[in-house]
């Protein structure tokens, strides 16, 4: 029989697992492109949000990222500015996306960093390659912070995304990749 903390070690095993596994499903849906099925994850009322970064002086990391409430971000969305990008890409003639790019997102360093009822705080680390046409290659590194929330369908719906980019000057000419 396991004691009270074992019992709260096992759990807090056997959800990170869970959330990792979420991701690893989640990260292989955009790779084979099932646009359809990865909004699926996507909970009705999420913030998707990827701030533009500066470059600030030590003392002023409270200003190195771009504020959703009145600055201009990479990505402020939601969940049907997202499904507008899905149906966009899924016409086949979506501009950047012909021929479609080959992508693949590394999800790593995944942390529960809180619980509250059905919603949790989840951290990871992502790597996303992208090549397009035959020379084009574009890398994205960063972190995103998360609130995931259980769903009896899908296990558990993405409700909000906080997506921060490690480079604050983007070569990319476009970004058509979820993150």
């Amino acid at each position: 029989m396991l004691t009270e903390n074992e019992q709260g070690v096992l759990e807090r095993l056997l959800l990170r697992e869970e959330i990792e596994q979420f991701y690893y499903h989640e990260a292989a849906l955009l790779d084979d492109r099932k646009f359809d099925d990865w909004i699926n994850l996507i909970a009705d009322d999420i913030h998707y949000h990827m701030p533009i970064r500066r470059n600030v002086k030590f003392g002023e990391q409270a200003r190195e990222n771009t504020s959703s409430l009145n600055e201009i971000s990479w990505f402020d969305e939601g969940k049907r500015t997202l499904a507008g990008r899905v149906r966009q890409i899924n016409t086949g003639i979506h501009w950047c996306e012909e021929p479609f790019s080959r992508i693949r997102h590394l999800i790593t360093n995944v942390r529960v960093v809180g619980v509250d009822g059905d919603e949790i705080r989840a951290n990871s680390n992502f790597f996303v390659w992208q090549n397009r046409l035959q020379d084009e290659v574009n890398l994205f590194v960063g972190a995103r912070e998360d609130i995931l929330r259980r769903d009896e369908e899908t296990g558990w719906k993405i409700a909000k995304r906080l997506i921060l980019l490690d480079q604050n000057v983007l070569l990319a000419k476009v970004i058509t990749t979820f993150f």
